[in-house]
């Protein structure tokens, strides 16, 4: 206010002292031009006089700087002129001065310069004998009088506004003084101007309702976020303008940022355009619902209008970790897809051989063969259940009988298991390291060795290798089953532990297998708490290591 006040008074004062220079420099430069008129009117009834008694000799003599005259025909011709000569004038017929002379006996004129800073002035009278006798002279222009009065202009206005500068400054803080000594925390107990009374008054039961509303407003905060805090999902409150009002912890944790968002704009922490357009379909009264994955996790949002007493305030946001629900779900679908599939494919080829057989279209020496591939299909659909059961039962995480094992043994039963399918391809099966034991459930470790060295024989190449290591590092035990097969590309090693999934689904028939095995191993593994991890060139074989 003081600013104010200063600048008010500083502003009026430079007003008045323009406002004055104008007004005196206009009276003057009036009153000047009136003058050099008059005296230029006066001049030129004498030069008059002379020219009709004396005539062109008059002219000839005059020698003056100041003056200029100029003697032209009605015709506008220029008969005599004292500063040029008359071949070089044009025809000053159409000047206003000479029309006016030739029309009443006497005319007057003026003209700028073009640099604007001298003004001509011309005084015109018609002589006897109907010529026309101008005489001019140049006086300074309003530009020209304003620039010669500038710098003791610029004094007089420097010396005022630094006058004035010290006078605004005084009574300004004079003003103010009384007000910067308001106590506004105890209104009632402070003295100032009279005029001020009815305000300190409502300024003290502003006080005591704002206290009161104050200490209503942090116990309802305190409960809110006591709430809040402890809930899973995440909640964000929103205002109109989309600034963000209040966010639990939750919701902090998934947007992964801090308290200092709150008082920001929503778009700071999600630029999502569904997610704006849901926002403002929910300000406009829709109820809004989207689900998003982020992170690798899935969140389901929900989104509503909030209204305070009938005003529409801003919108509340719910957010949900869906993300094992969704997975779930896609699992199921994909599970239930490619096990509807995996039973379609052999039962086809059972049903299949089965009519060619019931027909009697089948030779008898080719009911044998018919009769091996129902068998064969029957025994992979078999295997195929088999191996649904024990997903089935790893994904129930039921608790089955622990016992210690010797992981050197388990393999060599394995390799008895494998001995002739290895031998068919002419795989050589290996067995290294010594008989270390742990604690788990005999029928699982069977499983994970297992489907590994099938896994190591059908993938491999003719006289190649399937070799299972067996070591014990400090309270750890580290199983790795290396082959040296075709290998598997980068872009597949991500996903071949999922159900069903086949690096190469055109060659599936011909390798045999149900999809799952993988999948079981991984599973097992699991179920023991241990870790596994694959390493594989295309090409250079595959090697799957197991941490227990």
């Amino acid at each position: 206010m003081t600013r104010k006040i200063f600048r008010s008074i500083l502003a009026a004062v430079v007003m008045i002292l323009v406002l004055s220079f104008s007004v005196v420099t206009g009276i003057l430069y009036r009153n000047y031009t009136e003058v050099g008129r008059d005296q230029l009117k006066d001049e030129l009834s004498i030069a008059a006089v002379a020219v009709e008694n004396e005539g062109l000799e008059y002219l000839k003599r005059i020698e003056s700087n100041r003056y200029r005259i100029t003697w032209i025909n009605p015709d506008g011709t220029v008969l005599y002129d004292t500063r040029v000569p008359v071949e070089n004038m044009e025809n000053h017929g159409d000047r206003e001065e000479v029309l006016e002379a030739l029309e009443v006996g006497y005319g007057e004129g003026e003209r700028l310069s073009d640099t604007l800073t001298v003004k001509m002035i011309y005084s015109a009278g018609r002589l006897e004998d109907g010529t026309v006798l101008r005489i001019s002279t140049g006086v300074d222009s309003i530009f020209a009088m304003m620039s010669d009065m500038l710098l003791p202009l610029i004094g007089i206005m420097f010396l005022s506004i630094l006058l004035s500068a010290f006078l605004a400054k005084y009574m300004a803080k004079r003003i103010i003084r009384p007000l910067n000594e308001l106590d506004l925390e105890h209104p009632a107990e402070t003295e100032s101007y009279e005029e001020l009374t009815p305000m300190l008054g409502k300024i003290n039961n502003q006080h005591k309702k704002i206290a009161y509303q104050e200490g209503e407003l942090i116990r309802k905060k305190d409960e809110f976020e006591l709430i809040t805090s402890s809930m899973k999902e995440g909640l964000i409150l929103i205002d109109k303008q989309g600034v963000i009002v209040s966010m639990n912890s939750a919701a902090r944790q998934m947007y992964q940022v801090d308290e200092s968002f709150v008082g920001k704009d929503f778009l700071t922490i999600d630029r999502s355009i569904s997610m704006t357009k849901a926002i403002r379909d929910a300000i406009k009264g829709r109820h809004s619902e989207l689900k998003e994955e982020r992170d690798g996790k899935v969140y389901q949002f929900v989104i509503n209008r909030m209204e305070t007493e009938g005003e529409i305030t801003g919108a509340v946001l719910l957010c949900f970790d869906v993300t094992e629900r969704a997975y779930a779900e896609r699992n199921r679908q994909e599970f239930t897809a490619n096990v509807t599939h995996e039973l379609k494919t052999p039962l086809q080829a059972i049903l299949g051989s089965a009519e060619l057989l019931e027909t009697g279209l089948v030779k008898e020496e080719d009911r044998d063969r018919f009769v091996g591939h129902i068998k064969k299909e029957a025994s992979r659909l078999v295997a195929l259940i088999n191996d649904i059961i024990r997903l089935s039962q790893l994904d129930e995480n039921g608790e089955f009988p622990k016992e210690s094992v010797d992981l050197y043994q388990l393999t060599e039963e394995v390799f008895d298991a494998l001995k002739v399918s290895a031998a068919n391809k002419k795989v050589e099966l290996i067995i290294k390291g010594d008989h270390y034991s742990m604690n788990g459930v005999r029928r699982y470790l069977y499983e994970i060795l297992y489907n590994l060295c099938d896994n190591g024989i059908r993938y491999n190449v003719e006289g190649g290798k399937v070799t299972v290591h067996i070591q014990k590092m400090r309270n750890q035990i580290k199983i790795s089953v290396k082959d040296t097969g075709i290998g598997i590309p980068l872009e597949h090693q991500d996903r071949v532990f999922e159900r069903f999934y086949r690096v190469d689904k055109s060659h599936s028939k011909d390798t045999g297998g149900t999809g799952l095995g993988l999948s079981i191993v991984k599973h097992a593994v699991q179920y023991h708490n241990g870790v596994i991890t694959l390493k594989s060139k295309p090409g250079e074989g595959t090697s799957i290591i197991i941490l227990f």
